[in-house]
């Protein structure tokens, strides 16, 4: 079986298996949903069938993508694929990028490929077949630990999304959309490197926008993910579902200066 090894652990999230079991238990204990949850859109209690994380270094953004990831515990048993779209961030890719290989491992273990699905869909002219897109790519890699806590045995499809359109990724997500047993899961950071006060601005109208299930609404600032968000919104749009906030805060929150920030939210789609 072929793996594509750990890129990012020990730089993003820990690589000792052990503290990373115990830190991200702790995040997911602390954002479980409880019954004092305010009610909205989206009841506390409701599994998703998207969620968008934020996938900076958990130090950063562990708070948020918790948030999202404690709404699945109720469906543990039952999700058994996900499919997992994330910006490219290091080669470029033209449409989405898939890999070849079989695995995916983390200092949890491997998470298992759907290789015939991610093969078949390679006859779209917006798929390819790129392991260089997924080799350093964080991305997509930081959202495994979590799942691998939060769900049981489930097998993953991922993409790594460069230049497409919204109703181009909108096709590949119609085509793997299933039931219940399916996740999708769009990852993407909010505004980059503005001042606090703009940082808030610029994602408060980006969470407005994705409540209100508008992808046209979305900039080049409003998300690193914003073109497999994009794609995920037109889709959601299209049949019915409904967009909740879970979570929104930026890097000056934890430990990063308030002059420069990175924008995180967290967003649950049934």
């Amino acid at each position: 079986m072929r793996s594509r090894p750990a890129a990012v652990a020990g730089l993003f999230y820990p690589d000792d298996p052990a503290t990373l079991h115990r830190d991200v238990r702790r995040l997911l204990d602390a954002a479980r949903p409880t019954d004092a949850t305010p009610s909205d859109a989206t009841p506390s209690n409701a599994v998703p069938k998207a969620l968008v994380v934020p996938h900076a270094g958990y130090v950063y953004s562990g708070a948020p993508a918790a948030a999202a990831y404690a709404r699945l515990a109720p469906a543990r048993d039952r999700i058994r694929r996900v499919v997992l779209l994330g910006p490219a961030h290091r080669v470029p890719v033209r449409g989405l990028a898939a890999p070849t290989v079989d695995a995916f491992e983390t200092p949890l273990g491997p998470v298992p490929l759907e290789r015939t699905t991610l093969d078949a869909l390679a006859a779209l002219p917006q798929v390819t077949l790129d392991d260089r897109a997924h080799a350093e790519e964080h991305s997509l890699e930081v959202q495994l630990p979590f799942l691998q806590e939060v769900l049981g045995e489930f097998a993953l499809l991922p993409f790594a999304v460069g230049a497409a359109s919204a109703e181009e990724v909108a096709e590949v997500l119609a085509r793997l959309w299933g039931g219940d047993e399916t996740l999708i899961l769009i990852s993407s950071d909010l505004s980059h490197f503005h001042d606090d006060a703009t940082a808030r601005r610029l994602d408060a109208a980006t969470t407005a926008a994705i409540e209100d299930l508008a992808p046209e609404r979305l900039g080049r600032e409003s998300a690193c993910g914003r073109v497999p968000l994009s794609g995920l919104l037109l889709l959601a749009r299209e049949r019915g579902l409904q967009a909740t906030t879970l979570a929104l805060s930026n890097s000056s929150d934890t430990v990063g200066p308030p002059d420069r920030v990175v924008g995180y939210g967290a967003y649950a789609f049934a």
